[in-house]
């Protein structure tokens, strides 16, 4: 959002998003920016991976440590492998949380775990994910949860969330019903929608990815006039991490 440098945000920051309605998005050659909605790529990275972070970085970001205040010794769960919930994995890893990951593919929760991640759960051979999650905090549940599904397994995040901690609403990916408004208020959860974040944040992420060396994951990349194959790749989801257009 070009015009969201900092503070909250707002319907006219909203206004102001690439590709969200009054501005054209970046699916281009060429494009003229005002200073104001640029920052600075952490120097270790290349080109490819500073455009990882735009949108899915942030937002991780935004949900964690913005919002969340994630700090050493969190537990930190992560629905899926797109690219929000890679960064999230590593974020919680940089921070020194503990992350629980799901995914509905062995070999991606492999890739998880060379990621980081300390548990793994496969929410194809285990419906009730939630139950396990659970299993695995000794009843408490976690800290953190990166809800990147939606209506359908937001339920199960907040059976898994523990009394006090934080649900982040970031996707709107599985279709379903039954969200129970009982179990936010008798767990105080705080359910909190995360749609990308200010300059400042984008900022303060760059800062600690560059003293990090944090590097994104790329599944894999796209020239230019591959566009159209690239959006086909990402609706088949199979991809890990991000997707990119290159040259």
């Amino acid at each position: 959002m070009q015009d969201w440098l900092e503070g909250g945000p707002s319907w006219q920051k909203g206004r102001s998003a690439l590709g969200g309605g009054d501005l054209d998005g970046v699916l281009r050659e060429y494009g003229v920016f005002h200073e104001k909605g640029l920052v600075r790529i952490p120097e270790h990275l290349s080109f490819n991976e500073a455009a990882t972070l735009p949108c899915a970085a942030v937002t991780a970001w935004h949900a964690l440590v913005e919002f969340g205040g994630v700090k050493s010794g969190d537990t930190v769960l992560t629905l899926g492998t797109g690219g929000v919930s890679t960064f999230a994995i590593q974020l919680a890893k940089l921070h020194g949380a503990r992350a629980i990951a799901t995914s509905s593919s062995d070999e991606k929760l492999a890739k998880v775990r060379e990621l980081g991640a300390d548990e793994v759960i496969n929410y194809k051979a285990t419906p009730d994910w939630d139950k396990q999650v659970l299993r695995l905090t000794d009843r408490i549940g976690v800290d953190h949860v990166v809800e990147v599904g939606g209506a359908g397994t937001l339920q199960r995040s907040l059976n898994a969330v523990r009394v006090g901690g934080r649900v982040c609403l970031i996707g709107v990916l599985a279709e379903g019903s039954g969200f129970d408004p009982v179990r936010v208020m008798m767990k105080s959860v705080r359910l909190q929608g995360i749609f990308v974040g200010s300059r400042e944040m984008f900022e303060r992420m760059n800062r600690a990815i560059a003293v990090n060396r944090l590097r994104p994951v790329i599944d894999r990349t796209f020239s230019f006039g591959e566009a159209r194959n690239a959006l086909g790749y990402m609706a088949g989801g199979s991809h890990f991490g991000k997707i990119v257009l290159g040259f």
